[in-house]
């Protein structure tokens, strides 16, 4: 309920601001760098000093290029001992800007990192199976897929295209009734 709060306060500014897109942009960059435990629990800690906490924000503001009403939000969030759910938030805020926007956001998962152009294909496909106005594509990479790559999409990541050759040789393997081979990378 509190990420849902500070997601939706973040995106009522950052709507009177005209900064949608740069939000949720910023957030992605925040949401790297409170992945690591370390940083949240440093924040959240009363003993460090505000000083040491808001010299360690600016750092951030400054290397990330975070826009001010973020730098804002984020001391707001660390001053009320929030900083561990800024995963959270950033869910939370992506899905007001998704339903904000009309945005379907769908998850590549590949060996390599795809071209652009091979994504740019991936995002039409999905918007085309949705009709979704606008489609956000978030990578990240799998060895264990052999090669190819699998799209997942809708609101909880249900939908899946399996494009991998992992699954073709599964697909192969089960026609033949062979015992299931654990595959090696």
């Amino acid at each position: 309920a509190a990420a849902e709060s500070y997601a939706s306060a973040l995106s009522e500014v950052a709507v009177e601001n005209g900064t949608l897109e740069q939000t949720v942009s910023d957030l992605e960059k925040l949401e790297k760098i409170f992945s690591d435990e370390a940083v949240a629990e440093f924040f959240d800690n009363p003993t460090v000093p505000r000083e040491e906490k808001a010299e360690l924000i600016g750092e951030i503001a400054k290397s990330s290029e975070l826009q001010p009403h973020v730098v804002n939000f984020l001391n707001v969030v660390v001053d009320n001992f929030r900083a561990s759910i800024v995963p959270q938030i950033v869910v939370e805020f992506e899905n007001v800007y998704n339903s904000l926007t009309g945005t379907e956001v769908a998850t590549v998962t590949s060996v390599v990192q795809l071209e652009s152009q091979d994504l740019a294909q991936i995002a039409q496909h999905v918007q085309k199976m949705t009709g979704a106005k606008n489609v956000r594509l978030k990578t990240q990479l799998d060895p264990a897929l052999i090669a190819g790559f699998t799209v997942q999409y809708g609101r909880d990541g249900s939908n899946l295209i399996d494009m991998s050759v992992r699954k073709q040789i599964e697909e192969i393997a089960s026609e033949f009734e062979l015992p299931a081979v654990p595959l090696e990378v």
